[in-house]
């Protein structure tokens, strides 16, 4: 390990714990369920057992067992094997002796070089450090998960991740290795990962203590039950739910959006939720409709229910001093505020702070009014936007919330906003809780949460990048997941290569756990949103027959396909429920021995049965795809039969998105 000192271990055992001690830092290593470590140590001396944020209980039971010798003490539990010496330096192996994981420690003696530990902690308050936490890099081992990022990355080795919530990007600190291990950093604090080639740190800005939890696992599917036990795994997606969502920013009344839904009845097109998106209010803050715009929303619902159509209403967190509720929030610290300055944090539309979801209260205020103004009219379904939240600028330690300064608890903010919808929603008798997020964090899944991947560029590049990004969604226990097909931001519906875009976002997006649209198309009507008596506009045409007739008839057989694979998507959502694997996965999930498999993150399994491999570049009519080893395979349009452990050039014009079912599985794909 590099120390050239090997001290006694001086350590003690309290029951299922290791405690260890010294040079200022107490330690502590014990089970966390079966197959799993906890490790928590900080420089206060004192570890907060109560400080869990999100984590739930293990329902499996510890099969640990606890040594101890003259160097060292060891803790055996299942598949991991956790060892920490005299010095303090810890290592972690599964059950075949390999190691996993090693703290990196610089050596004590050295010259002058000044030795440096593999935990640090720089105190910056009485019991809050800057914290530092060191691992060896391994040769040869890849990364995935830590949340969603279009950084076009699928495997994370060799990237330093930002450990921060913001539009497009949303943070869940567990990571799974190709060596056979997941690992959670129970830590909420705003930070950094570097997956690189000379160690591997984990870096929190502002935090108590260092808390994590390795799990180890025989396959990627058993890290991941394991891990979904720890944070929650996601409830039964309703069959309604696996349908066509339409949105588009924005409908401007209750008029146009009904017509919009009639019009796909008309057509005898498949949907299944509309959207009715920002500002259908008068003002932020006020969690209502405004009625010169929307007159009777009940009998709105009503007429969606009769055709089958479940309405989802945009909800932000913001909140404007002009708002009706401002006064009452404010007076009972139910807003977030500044440390220092005026407590304003974005600016659309009027200056706006945010409700403050990490305070008990705040939640029950918050669903008291969204209950007495869109549930009470039979709204069941909620667009929980801006749930980062977003500021301008991120200056995380001028912001306080109930649970603490930015820096140590921002990260945290998406799972409590969406708690507050999910918990209301429970007391009410519902048990479909389906809401939409734009952000989450360890254990959201639980909470009846899509996630969706916010505010992206309309264009190929942008497609690319998605498909990684949900990849590495879905090694994070998040199976119900999304974008907007066709991107957000610039789509131009009489555009040629917008059109060419759409058709291909729309493979892609039926292949996706949620199916979903949604964009701001052109053209735009110019909105000064730094006027607070502006009015918000609404962008150009966004529904599957705006893109031309071509499109159209492509568009329209996709959905087809989509909703022939209903009963087998849903089959695949109560597998996800009951062991926490998602839909949508790497192939690395079910072909972890291919070797080649680790580096490809433009291809998918969707289930076990069928492979997806969307095309993302321009003007393509053909794509590259790789055929894992262990299978046989067959293209399931032409019903050619394809051998393991290749690489095809195959047919993708427009339109078609090459498919491909697995050891002869038999799916509706084509009538």
């Amino acid at each position: 390990m590099g120390l050239i000192e090997n001290r006694p271990f001086e350590g003690r055992v309290i029951g299922d714990r290791i405690v260890w001690e010294g040079a200022g830092e107490v330690a502590w290593l014990e089970p966390y369920g079966r197959d799993a470590v906890r490790f928590r140590s900080s420089k206060s001396l004192r570890l907060d057992e109560a400080l869990n944020w999100t984590l739930l209980e293990p329902t499996t039971p510890h099969a640990a067992k606890i040594s101890v010798d003259d160097h060292k003490a060891i803790i055996r539990n299942g598949k991991i094997t956790a060892e920490i010496n005299g010095d303090g330096v810890v290592r972690y192996f599964n059950d075949s002796g390999e190691q996993l994981l090693s703290e990196f420690w610089k050596d004590m003696h050295v010259g002058h070089v000044p030795n440096r530990k593999a935990r640090e902690f720089r105190s910056i308050a009485s019991e809050a450090f800057e914290i530092d936490l060191f691992f060896h890099a391994n040769e040869g081992e890849h990364f995935y998960g830590l949340g969603q990022d279009a950084n076009d990355c699928f495997d994370l080795k060799g990237t330093t991740v930002e450990l921060l919530q913001k539009n497009t990007k949303c943070t869940i600190p567990f990571v799974y290795s190709s060596k056979g291990y997941g690992f959670i950093w129970n830590n909420p604090a705003i930070g950094r990962v570097e997956l690189g080639g000379n160690h591997t740190l984990w870096h929190a800005k502002a935090a108590k203590q260092i808390d994590y939890i390795v799990i180890a696992g025989d396959s990627p599917a058993a890290v991941m039950e394991r891990y979904t036990e720890f944070t929650g795994r996601a409830p039964m997606l309703p069959e309604w739910a696996a349908g066509f969502w339409q949105s588009k920013l924005r409908y401007v009344t209750q008029d146009e959006l009904l017509e919009v839904a009639r019009e796909y009845k008309r057509r005898d097109l498949p949907i299944s939720v509309i959207v009715a998106d920002y500002f259908h209010w008068k003002q932020q803050g006020n969690w209502k409709f405004d009625p010169e715009y929307w007159p009777d929303p009940k009998a709105m619902v009503e007429e969606l229910d009769a055709m089958g159509i479940r309405l989802m209403v945009s909800v932000w967190p913001t909140v404007d001093a002009r708002s009706e509720n401002y006064e009452a929030m404010l007076n009972r610290n139910f807003t977030i505020r500044a440390e220092k300055g005026v407590s304003v944090f974005f600016n659309f539309l009027g200056p706006q702070t945010y409700f403050d979801a990490t305070h008990p209260g705040a939640r029950e205020f918050l669903w008291s009014k969204v209950r007495q103004n869109y549930y009470d009219h039979g709204i069941r379904m909620f667009w929980l936007d801006e749930a980062e939240p977003e500021m301008r600028p991120y200056d995380y330690d001028n912001v306080r919330y109930y649970l603490g300064n930015g820096l140590e608890v921002s990260n945290i903010y998406p799972f409590f906003y969406a708690q507050a919808f999910y918990d209301g929603m429970r007391e009410q008798g519902e048990d479909d809780v389906v809401n939409l997020v734009r952000c989450a964090w360890l254990g959201s899944q639980r909470l009846g949460a899509v996630l969706w991947s916010g505010d992206i560029e309309s264009e190929f590049p942008s497609l690319r990048k998605q498909v990684k990004a949900g990849l590495n969604v879905a090694m994070c226990g998040i199976p119900w997941w999304t974008t907007d097909i066709g991107g957000f931001l610039m789509g131009d519906p009489e555009c040629p290569q917008f059109r060419e875009l759409i058709v291909r976002w729309f493979q892609f997006g039926a292949f996706c756990p949620i199916f979903r649209l949604h964009g701001f198309r052109l053209p735009y009507v110019d909105t000064d949103i730094n006027d607070p008596t502006a009015f918000c506009h609404s962008g150009g045409p966004n529904e599957v027959w705006s893109f031309g007739d071509a499109a159209y008839e492509m568009i329209t057989g996709v959905m087809a396909i989509r909703e022939r694979l209903t009963p087998y998507i849903l089959q695949q959502m109560q597998h996800a429920a009951d062991t926490g694997t998602p839909v949508m996965r790497p192939l690395l999930y079910d072909f972890p021995s291919d070797e080649a498999v680790y580096a490809v993150g433009d291809q998918y399994m969707f289930g076990p049965d069928l492979m997806v491999a969307p095309v993302v570049e321009e003007g393509a009519k053909t794509r590259s795809v790789y055929f894992p080893q262990g299978a046989t395979w067959t293209d399931a349009r032409t019903g050619e039969k394809i051998r393991g452990g290749v690489v095809h050039e195959v047919d993708a014009p427009l339109s078609v998105i090459p498919l491909f079912l697995r050891d002869d599985s038999e799916l509706p794909i084509y009538a």
